[in-house]
């Protein structure tokens, strides 16, 4: 009996993505629901990036730097989502930082290539989609959420942002996944 309650609590932990674990996110208000995206606007916020071209993701060098690769070796909670955007052929990758940052309390990369950076309060928006994030999946994505926003006359002022919220482990089903484009909003 004992060995089949084990077996169901390890089936149970397997399909739920593993142990649930409420990371913080960057607050947003919702201003605009359509059919398939919404329009958020978020606050400032202080975010740890690095950029590569060669294939690395660059994930590894900023959970260096959250885990204390950083002036103090302060360990830093972390944050989802982790956004990724195409920058002039390279991609850029963001850890936001917990909300109790700000640019006198952060400390500083230990990485040359791990840069402290504003990511800038705005609107953008945001369609979500499940399943794996691929290059793929997200292109597909973004593409639909683009055409919706062209058909509605929403101005587009910058590049796709790929947003994932769960690690590779959680099964690719339950996973949370957002396209994002910064857009010009006034109503």
């Amino acid at each position: 009996m004992k060995l089949i309650t084990q077996i169901f609590l390890f089936i149970t932990l397997i399909f739920s993505g593993g142990i649930a674990m409420a990371y913080e996110e960057p607050n947003y208000k919702k201003v605009h629901e359509a059919e398939i995206y919404e329009i958020r606007h978020y606050n400032q916020r202080i975010v740890v990036q690095t950029s590569s071209n060669d294939g690395d993701n660059g994930f590894g060098k900023l959970f260096k730097y959250i885990s204390g690769s950083n002036q103090g070796s302060q360990k830093i909670s972390m944050t989802t989502p982790v956004t990724e955007i195409k920058n002039n052929g390279n991609r850029v990758m963001h850890f936001y930082l917990p909300s109790e940052f700000d640019q006198a309390n952060t400390p500083l990369p230990s990485d040359d290539n791990v840069q402290i950076s504003i990511m800038e309060e705005g609107y953008f928006a945001v369609i979500k989609y499940s399943g794996r994030s691929s290059d793929g999946n997200f292109y597909i994505h973004s593409d639909i959420l683009k055409e919706e926003l062209i058909k509605n006359k929403i101005e587009i002022l910058g590049d796709p942002i790929k947003a994932t919220y769960n690690s590779p482990f959680t099964p690719y089903f339950l996973r949370r996944n957002e396209v994002m484009y910064q857009v010009k909003w006034s109503k």
